[in-house]
């Protein structure tokens, strides 16, 4: 069992304690290996006062005895990722306020990894378990339309139950993982919050494949229909989330509190960023079903949807000094166009703008940074039409397009280059950047819609009612 030193509880005593010499005292404190996450809250600038440090020196003496005693898997539990893209190094880069920003930004998504995994540590330990199990996994995302669902339903057992699973579920930090079977029942003491078997913490909290805005919105939908207060404080933490998960750039992670990799990036990829903007926008005007949600919380929320739609702004790719549309993934810090996984390169999307777009012209304020992105953006889908070619099955039964002059099909790609802004194709396993879907498909298994008709209405009719809805 592995044991903290008496002389711990005297050391701190002594204000005039260098910073330095302070988290070289937690690390001889814990004798064999540190703490690594509890020593990196500390190099932070914000750990300094003693009240602080106090509380980290609680987890040491509570956490520390139990994660080297435990089995090897328990000792993850405790390790924050190194971060790849949000470094100390960029950080330390930028002008002072803006460092500042995002040292509390990271000393806030640290804090908030740390209670998480101090939360299932302490369940495991009441259990008597030596690790935790996966949550039930679910190849279905977790999407209930409020419209379709009348009050009657939400009163029912099943969505009493629904409620409770979903509650037992959310993060300590306030979101939710994806790819979770909430239909299995409430989730057991010691079990993650995660069915991710191989990295627990892998899409803890995520925007991804539309979870917690999902979630937050049933919640709050529940409680309208039945005042039940457990939904609204669950729905309020799941906002509170949002608002701390937002970048000091104003754009969103894929996943907070922060892992690790393209998951850092801020993500237009699948809606994350959208999803984000539209319930923020429910909140911010108190619509249905957020009508419960105070005015303090309600300006929180327009301030940070102002700040995304900025973000976004400053985002949208210009070449040749012409505005354009979006990458799937944003650098954090500088708003430049990001790779995600191998068939993911920095790119311009045809799909995931033209759903941005959508989204702007449906349910965004009207504003002149609003109405600059969506001409620029409508004008370049409109130009970047890919034509003459036809969907068809090869010889192999897969799907594959061929050029056909006689084709009236009209698609755009998924992805186009970032200079010819002609379509590309990136091979899921080689990683190779080909210039054609069907030479790519020769090499590699095809998952994933490279070619999409997403921005036909978005250029066609939902133009025009933008138009009308604006007065232009």
């Amino acid at each position: 069992m592995h044991s903290v030193r008496p002389t711990a509880y005297y050391r701190i005593q002594k204000r005039e304690m260098s910073h330095y010499n302070f988290v070289y005292w937690i690390q001889s404190a814990t004798e064999s290996a540190p703490i690594p996450s509890l020593c990196r809250l500390m190099m932070l600038s914000d750990y300094k006062s003693l009240k602080l440090r106090g509380l980290l020196i609680l987890l040491v003496l509570v956490i520390g005895p139990l994660s080297y005693g435990q089995d090897a898997d328990l000792n993850k539990l405790l390790q924050l990722p190194k971060l790849k893209l949000v470094t100390q190094e960029r950080i330390e880069q930028l002008n002072a306020s803006e460092k500042l920003a995002w040292q509390t930004y990271i000393e806030q998504s640290d804090k908030f990894a740390m209670r998480d995994r101090q939360q299932l540590f302490s369940e495991l330990k009441m259990a008597g378990l030596p690790t935790s199990q996966p949550a039930p996994t679910s190849s279905v995302q977790f999407e209930i339309s409020s419209e379709k669902l009348d009050a009657a339903w939400y009163r029912s057992d099943e969505a009493n139950q629904l409620v409770a699973n979903l509650l037992s579920f959310q993060t300590p930090a306030g979101g939710w993982s994806k790819s979770v079977d909430f239909s299995k029942g409430p989730r057991a003491r010691g079990m993650h919050w995660t069915s991710h078997s191989g990295n627990g913490w892998h899409y803890c909290g995520t925007l991804d494949n539309r979870a917690t805005t999902e979630q937050i919105q049933f919640l709050a939908a529940h409680f309208a229909a039945t005042e039940h207060m457990p939904s609204r404080q669950g729905a309020i933490s799941g906002i509170e989330w949002l608002l701390a998960a937002q970048y000091p750039t104003g754009g969103w992670p894929q996943v907070y509190p922060l892992e690790a990799g393209y998951h850092e990036a801020i993500t237009l990829n699948d809606g994350a960023m959208q999803h984000a903007l539209e319930l923020l926008t429910l909140v911010a005007k108190g619509a249905e079903p957020f009508a419960f949600v105070d005015a303090s919380l309600r300006q929180r929320a327009q301030t940070a949807t102002d700040r995304g739609m900025e973000c976004l702004l400053r985002a949208q790719v210009i070449i040749d000094g012409r505005r354009t549309v979006w990458c799937a993934q944003h650098d954090p810090i500088d708003l430049q166009p990001l790779a995600a996984r191998a068939k993911e390169p920095p790119s311009l999307s045809g799909s995931e703008s033209a759903d941005l777009v959508k989204f702007m012209m449906r349910k965004a304020d009207d504003s002149p940074a609003a109405r600059t992105m969506i001409e620029s953006a409508v004008k370049w889908l409109d130009e970047n039409r890919v034509t003459h070619i036809r969907k068809t099955k090869n010889a192999a039964g897969r799907t594959d397009y061929v050029v056909d002059e006689t084709s009236t099909e009209i698609y755009w790609a998924r992805f186009y280059d970032l200079k010819t802004q002609k379509p590309i194709f990136a091979g899921g396993q080689d990683g190779i950047v080909y210039d054609n879907f069907t030479e790519m498909a020769k090499n590699n298994k095809v998952s994933y819609d490279y070619y999409t008709t997403r921005p036909r209405d978005v250029v066609t009719k939902e133009l025009q009612r933008w138009k009308k809805r604006v007065g232009l």
